[in-house]
């Protein structure tokens, strides 16, 4: 009996003991925070712009813009197409720029004959017309459809809330008579690729 009492004794000192020390240690315990940390993705939206004079706001951005159509083309032909591509995200992009066409499109395979030259556009009046040279900045290069849909260009970076104004020069190469009548349907893009 006298061990089991020890043990009884020992056992309800140990728990008050225990029960001693978890409140001494609860009542020197604190903590610190930091409230409200927060996080943002970027984000990557490339749009254009549906009329060139117009601003930004959302209600002038569009994903998808008609291109006129180009009939009777003859040697020397040459026509100029501006648009107006705005980086409505927050993180800076790499612009570039592909044809896209199937051969289904054109059987008569005009996309080797016809060209497209960019050009940096400073439509400095905003005004969406291109007022001549002046406006007229650097060339990106000349390539046939075939070099643009395989190869491409690339327009640099375009930072969040920036907009990219471009003069799109179509011009036609050596035209043979085997193309006399021939019609091609074709698409562009422009991708936007996060830096």
């Amino acid at each position: 009996m006298k061990i089991r009492k020890s043990f009884l004794t020992l056992g309800s000192i140990v728990v008050m003991t225990g029960a001693l020390m978890g409140v001494a240690y609860a009542s020197f315990t604190d903590q610190s925070k930091f409230a409200g940390s927060r996080f943002s993705i970027g984000s990557a939206d490339l749009k254009l712009l549906s009329d060139l004079a117009g601003g930004t706001a959302a209600s002038n951005l569009v994903d998808t813009k008609p291109v006129p159509s180009y009939d009777n083309i003859s040697p020397g032909w040459l026509q100029d197409y501006l648009i107006k591509i705005y980086n409505n995200g927050t993180q800076p992009l790499t612009l570039t720029s592909n044809m896209d066409y199937l051969t289904a499109n054109d059987p008569e395979t005009i996309r080797e004959v016809l060209y497209m030259e960019p050009y940096g556009w400073n439509d400095a009046n905003n005004n969406g017309l291109f007022d001549g040279e002046s406006e007229q900045g650097v060339s990106y290069g000349k390539k046939a459809f075939t070099a643009w849909k395989s190869t491409g260009f690339n327009f640099g970076q375009l930072d969040g809330g920036a907009t990219k104004a471009l003069i799109m020069r179509f011009s036609v190469g050596n035209i043979t008579n085997s193309k006399m009548g021939a019609v091609g349907t074709f698409d562009f893009m422009f991708d936007g690729v996060g830096i």
